[in-house]
């Protein structure tokens, strides 16, 4: 498994960070056969896996859920999950208690908060005060997307641009060990890795992020939402529901199963 120290290695040396997200045994298992260097174990599994409209239906019994999942499926990679909205929002004291569980519960390595406010800086000291390591999110952070008026890309303005600029340095300044950058132009995601310590992964932060990330439904084509950053390596929608198709063809047509399915008498 590889460490934090490993990670700010990976950066000094110039080698791109892999991750990817997953939110299930087998998703975990896959991921890690294929040698990512480390697992996010997001909210979106909102709308991937249980089929929400956004990320702010999720709970903190949901994460630990898919985490620990997540956990049995890739042992031995480092996993950071996401603390859904409204755990770490109201007080410094239950933020600590939400990350702590989250934590120990779901087995992880670090957890992952949203927006670099000077609350979300207080929590980022809070958590990491707790020995949790912190990654924090800058750009498009999903869970604010009421006040962002929807999935729409950050730091186009130059007084936009510049505020992320300095959140991702107080961020840094607060602790955190990782920074994702979602949804900005490619400018200011090569400025900000240019300037922090920590390691940036970039999900349509441009070429110039020390890593990249992306979902696992996206990258086997098994989702609908298909936003500009996303390339899809499969189409993995379209041969699942034609092997039910013809599952259900064999059945309807008393072709399935067939005499090797079924169980015969020792002397046949």
């Amino acid at each position: 498994m590889k460490s934090i120290k490993k990670f700010l290695q990976m950066k000094k040396q110039q080698e791109p960070i892999v991750m990817i997200t997953a939110y299930d045994y087998p998703s975990g298992k896959y991921a890690e056969a294929a040698g990512v260097d480390l697992i996010l174990t997001g909210d979106s599994l909102g709308m991937v896996v249980l089929g929400y409209t956004d990320t702010l239906q999720v709970t903190l019994k949901d994460m630990i859920h898919h985490a620990r999942a997540t956990r049995r499926g890739a042992p031995d990679t480092f996993i950071i999950a996401d603390m859904p909205h409204m755990s770490y929002h109201i007080s410094i004291e239950k933020t600590k208690i939400n990350a702590g569980q989250l934590f120990k519960e779901g087995s992880v390595n670090a957890v992952k908060l949203e927006g670099g406010k000077p609350s979300r800086l207080e929590a980022i000291k809070a958590i990491t005060d707790c020995e949790i390591p912190v990654c924090a999110h800058l750009g498009l952070t999903p869970q604010s997307i009421n006040t962002m008026g929807g999935y729409v890309v950050q730091g186009k303005e130059e007084k936009e641009y510049q505020s992320i600029l300095q959140q991702a340095l107080e961020i840094e300044d607060a602790g955190a060990f990782m920074l994702v950058l979602e949804g900005i132009p490619e400018k200011l995601g090569k400025e900000i890795s240019d300037k922090l310590c920590i390691p940036t992964i970039g999900i349509g932060a441009g070429r110039y992020t020390d890593g990249q990330v992306l979902v696992y439904h996206d990258i086997l084509g098994m989702s609908e939402f298909k936003p500009k950053f996303v390339k899809q390596y499969y189409d993995l929608k379209t041969d699942i529901v034609k092997s039910i198709e013809d599952w259900k063809t064999e059945v309807k047509e008393r072709i399935f199963p067939s005499k090797e399915y079924i169980y015969l008498p020792l002397d046949q």
